[in-house]
């Protein structure tokens, strides 16, 4: 009989950021550009751009980020202030491989990471590590068109194998890629494929050129890499933990005709389950087979493809969650934005300042649909509200917006442990102010703490506490239990 009442006391509460949006010193110490690193700044009206090449006088918003890179000791001091029991942060592949295909590591890139690992070890928060988060080396990109081609796998598990040797004293959980099912919409071709399908005129558009083929054909080498990691980590250490990252794109039917709900049925399907049914029981499912059939989708795979995936099941299922929305028969409204996936707007929710509509209920629901599927344990490694906050003349940032929204998300956390979830983690994303993926902005931030810079890149870098940075690490503090 279940008498859980809240979280385990093993619950590692903790926050999220990713090296592009976060590091900086995207040149520095052998590092050369990522594929994050050609994209400008943009607005949530002005998409940003990908460029071949650097173009002088503009601004790309990863080039410094916040400079985690010469801060991490001062920011992680300040996560141990609030507590945190675990911190998910990513490599920068191209700080490891330059060129991506080098045939050695770059021994000032993992001796950044020892440095921050260690400093973690310090304060005893456990590395949460993402291996591809949204960018790869842009020289693989140049050279074949990086995931579009299977030679993309090979560099991956050879960067796998140096960074798993490496830390395999010092990180235990691992994730393969970040949001690996955004491939699946043409926003995520270039984000989270590296895909340059279009060239002309030096400046790529991903929203204006596309290929489902290829988009398909490039998160199937992905899927292969991740098995192939999979395994070589076991093999490395045992102990390691391997976990899949969805983007989880929660559509409710927009009215209780059949039709609709079921094409809220399958988008879940295509959406999220496809990616994850891949990566947690080792196969594609069948309703993705009629619909490849159905779009003309034909997977080239290898011969032992399938007997990889086999093999390369993950331990953990984590993903981001940030909003819901409407599908089906088109409800009175607009179009609802969203992280990557898009759809309807639900008249019974309310919507950030980025038109993301906020719906804690919603991520209940997943935890509970997940778990009911897989029977692994569960992470919510992204979850948080992006809004434009105001710094006092006291210097105080009085985020109470913030603090509602991720009170009723963990609120909403705690019943679905009592619904019998085994949910082991939640890291908040972006719990120090960090460059925005999407619009390459910093006016959109999530963190806990502010970081003085601009959407321009003007600014001091100078750290300070908002409001929610106090109240998360009474949150924290309580194991969940204090949310006032």
């Amino acid at each position: 009989m279940n008498n859980i009442k809240g979280f385990p006391d093993s619950f590692m509460w903790g926050g999220a950021t990713a090296a592009n949006q976060y590091e900086g010193a995207w040149n520095l110490d052998g590092k050369k550009a990522s594929t994050a690193d050609m994209m400008t700044g943009g607005t949530h009206t002005v998409p940003r751009r990908i460029t071949v090449t650097t173009e002088e006088g503009v601004h790309y918003p990863s080039h410094e980020a916040v400079d985690g890179y010469h801060h991490y000791k001062e920011d992680i001091r300040l996560f141990a202030e609030m507590g945190f029991k675990s911190f998910r942060m990513s490599i920068a592949w191209s700080r490891i491989f330059p060129n991506g295909d080098d045939a050695t590591p770059n021994e000032a890139g993992l001796q950044f990471y020892d440095n921050v690992f260690n400093e973690l070890k310090k304060y005893n928060i456990e590395p949460i590590v993402t291996i591809s988060h949204y960018e790869a080396p842009f020289a693989l990109t140049d050279k074949f068109n990086a995931w579009a081609s299977r030679e993309m796998i090979d560099c991956y598990v050879r960067y796998c194998e140096a960074i798993f040797n490496r830390y395999k004293d010092v990180v235990k959980y691992w994730i393969t890629f970040n949001e690996i099912n955004s491939l699946i919409v043409p926003a995520g071709a270039y984000l989270a494929g590296a895909l340059l399908v279009d060239k002309r005129g030096g400046v790529f558009n991903n929203t204006a050129v596309d290929s489902t083929q290829l988009r398909f054909q490039a998160l199937h080498h992905q899927f292969v890499a991740s098995a192939k990691a999979v395994k070589l980590a076991h093999e490395i250490n045992p102990d390691f933990k391997l976990g899949c990252m969805i983007n989880y794109s929660h559509g409710y039917g927009s009215t209780c005709r059949p039709e609709d709900m079921l094409q809220a049925l399958r988008m879940d399907q295509i959406n999220n389950m496809m990616s994850s049914d891949v990566q947690v029981r080792g196969e594609y499912p069948d309703f993705a087979k009629r619909y490849f059939e159905e779009k003309n989708i034909l997977i080239q795979m290898a011969d032992d493809d399938e007997q990889i995936l086999k093999q390369g099941c993950v331990d953990f299922y984590s993903f981001s969650y940030y909003k819901s929305h409407v599908v089906g028969t088109r409800p009175e409204g607009d179009e609802t934005q969203g992280n990557v996936f898009g759809g309807f707007k639900n008249p019974y929710l309310k919507a950030t300042d980025w038109g993301w509509q906020i719906d804690p209920v919603g991520l209940r629901y997943i935890l509970n649909h997940v778990y009911d599927r897989y029977r692994i344990p569960m992470m919510v490694v992204e979850n948080g509200l992006g809004a434009v906050d105001v710094v006092e003349e006291d210097g105080t940032v009085n985020d109470t917006y913030r603090i509602e929204f991720l009170r009723a998300h963990i609120e909403q956390m705690k019943e679905a442990v009592r619904d019998g979830v085994n949910l082991i983690g939640y890291t908040a994303w972006g719990c120090i102010d960090i460059v925005s993926a999407s619009t390459g902005e910093m006016a959109k931030r999530y963190g806990f703490i502010y970081v003085d810079k601009d959407n321009e890149g003007k600014g001091t870098l100078k750290r300070s506490k908002k409001n929610s940075f106090y109240w998360y690490k009474k949150v924290i503090e309580s194991n969940g239990e204090d949310l006032g």
